[in-house]
């Protein structure tokens, strides 16, 4: 083959892959104009955000089932994977408050085997999301179900602090909603005076730091500073007596775990496929949204299916270290943009600040007191609930509504599994039933306005023979809508008239079972001596016929793209 054959070769297989996957990490393209003033501030922000970032991982990792450890490792290789290879320039990754409630659950199932499998076969999912372009769909999902799971897992998150912000020193606590409310509330006059009132301390930091400066990390704050005088308390009185890391996980390693495998059959991979696909389509949701969101801020574009396999590349790589789910985090992602990160270089200094204090720093993190970190993880539930959303889909149509509380209820009592399950299942049903009922089946005779349902001015009157029945479907004719207009057309079977035209000019697509109520309502017309004529069909839907047999049926003759010729035909049908 000759040089030349060959260029032309690779060129195709370029242009091939390049179609085949949509995956062009912001990285690559920001290092091509890249300045040191850029890279000043770019350093600036992950610094401040490797900082906010720091008390987060820890509260999440504990929050979740598994150490702190596992916390900051997970946001340091999570972080920086999701920097390298995602799709928007300014997304900061890590460990999140939304995957709290389910990877505590799975622990508690399946352990922390069972979490790295399902956090890998995630991974795969979302590299297979953005692999076939999905990246928009995901936008879809109804904005109910959004906000119900996320007002649940708030709430589960709150509910799961209460323990250690109370000091009640439980330790086989329930991990349902109901029954773990149910210990708390016969324990409570174990609460230790001592430990509510650092939590307390802590949670009025936390609050106030911002309405000095916003760019404060109060979280950050009241860590270091309730642990300076927590250190000293306990060391002067002997009554101060409050659980820290140290005390509840003992002395941590400062070394990045070797890198391990786990095992992978089919049994495992049944198993764990529902919470590996909740994973999956929580971390998409939560990514994109804040990718959307920093794009309204930054005027960047981010592109979606990259971003997704830049997710499922974490989420692949971080289960080898012992980590749990990662995905994009508003809030960080929102210090980084307000700190002048532009680029995904930020959000790798981001990880590298973590991994230096995780380095150097870990035996400090010993003293932390968890009431303060109960105290971080509440303020995150608050935030997360967005009460006044919730409240403001109270306005919204009762359909909408109905699909809130139910993902909220069933987050809440059962998990988030079956809960983005039903939730995506019943807000299907509600918008096929809400389609369906919008749709509507008009009939004419006599005489029909071709302009009828349409901005032009002209009217253009067609008279109809008697023995013309038309029929106009107003919309999609899908399973539902056929199942309506079968119903119209038997109802209509004892006028017998000598044509049926079904006009299609609004059917932007018909499915399987309005193909096959068409092939029999064509099939008992014609045993009846009744002609079916089509009209204004549309290409695509024509082709649907053509691939279902239709035309054949009917006669290609009688399938018209104007109701004028439609109406022509069905007169001479009817005259003869």
């Amino acid at each position: 083959m000759t040089t030349s054959g060959m260029s032309g070769v690779t060129d195709i297989a370029k242009t091939a892959v390049h179609n085949a996957i949509d995956f062009h990490p912001k990285l690559f393209h920001a290092l091509r104009h890249y300045s040191a003033d850029r890279l000043k501030a770019d350093i600036i922000a992950g610094i401040v955000v490797g900082i906010v970032a720091l008390p987060l991982a820890i509260a999440f990792g504990i929050a979740s089932g598994v150490s702190p450890t596992i916390g900051l490792i997970t946001a340091i290789i999570g972080g920086f994977m999701v920097s390298f290879f995602g799709g928007n320039s300014v997304q900061i990754g890590g460990p999140t408050g939304a995957f709290i409630v389910i990877v505590y659950n799975i622990i508690a199932q399946f352990g922390l085997h069972g979490l790295a499998v399902a956090t890998f076969m995630a991974g795969l999912i979302l590299v297979l999301l953005g692999v076939f372009r999905l990246g928009t769909v995901i936008k879809f999902i109804p904005y109910p179900i959004v906000v119900g799971f996320t007002a649940g897992i708030a709430l589960t998150i709150f509910s799961t602090q209460i323990n250690d912000f109370l000091g009640l020193g439980l330790t086989d606590i329930p991990g349902q909603f109901l029954p773990k409310w149910g210990v708390y509330l016969t324990n409570l006059r174990n609460i230790s005076p001592v430990t509510l009132s650092v939590a307390l301390v802590s949670l009025l930091i936390i609050i106030i730091t911002p309405r000095i400066s916003k760019r404060l990390p109060g979280a950050l704050i009241a860590i270091v500073l309730v642990t300076i005088v927590s250190y000293f308390m306990d060391a002067a009185f002997d009554w101060f007596n409050v659980e820290t890391i140290g005390d509840r996980f003992g002395t941590m390693a400062t070394d990045i775990p070797t890198p391990h495998g786990f095992t992978l059959n089919m049994a495992t991979i049944n198993m764990l496929l529902p919470s590996a696909f909740t994973i999956a389509v929580l971390g998409a949701i939560e990514s994109l949204l804040s990718a959307t969101v920093a794009d309204g801020v930054t005027g960047s574009r981010t592109n979606s299916n990259t971003e997704l396999i830049g997710q499922g590349i974490a989420n692949i790589t971080v289960p080898f270290f012992g980590g749990i789910p990662v995905t994009g985090a508003i809030a960080r992602t929102m210090t980084n943009i307000t700190n002048g990160g532009r680029t995904p270089v930020a959000g790798i200094v981001h990880a590298l600040v973590l991994l230096i204090i995780f380095l150097f720093a870990m035996p400090l993190i010993n003293y932390v007191p968890l009431a303060t970190l109960a105290a971080v993880l509440m303020v995150v539930a608050y935030n997360m609930s967005g009460w006044r959303t919730v409240v403001g889909i109270f306005n919204a149509p009762k359909s909408d509504i109905s699909v809130l509380i139910v993902t909220f209820l069933l987050t809440v009592i059962f998990d988030l599994t079956i809960a983005i399950e039903i939730g995506l299942l019943l807000a299907v049903v509600l918008f096929l039933r809400r389609v369906t009922e919008n749709t509507e089946i008009k009939v004419y005779s006599e005489k029909l306005d071709v302009a009828e349902g349409t901005d032009l001015g002209t009217h253009e009157i067609l008279n109809v023979a008697p023995g013309v029945s038309i029929y106009e479907i107003d919309g999609p004719f899908f399973f539902g809508v056929a199942t309506k207009f079968d119903e119209l057309m038997r109802s209509a079977m004892a006028d017998k008239p000598k044509v049926r035209i079904i006009r299609m000019r609004k059917v932007s697509f018909i499915d399987a079972t309005g193909l096959h109520n068409l092939e029999i309502l064509i099939n008992s017309s014609q045993n009846e001596g009744i002609h079916i004529v089509l009209s204004g069909v549309k290409e695509n839907v024509k082709t649907s016929l053509e691939h279902a047999g239709i035309d054949r049926l009917i006669g290609d003759e009688n399938i018209c793209d104007h109701i004028t010729k439609a109406v022509i035909k069905a007169n001479k049908l009817a005259t003869k």
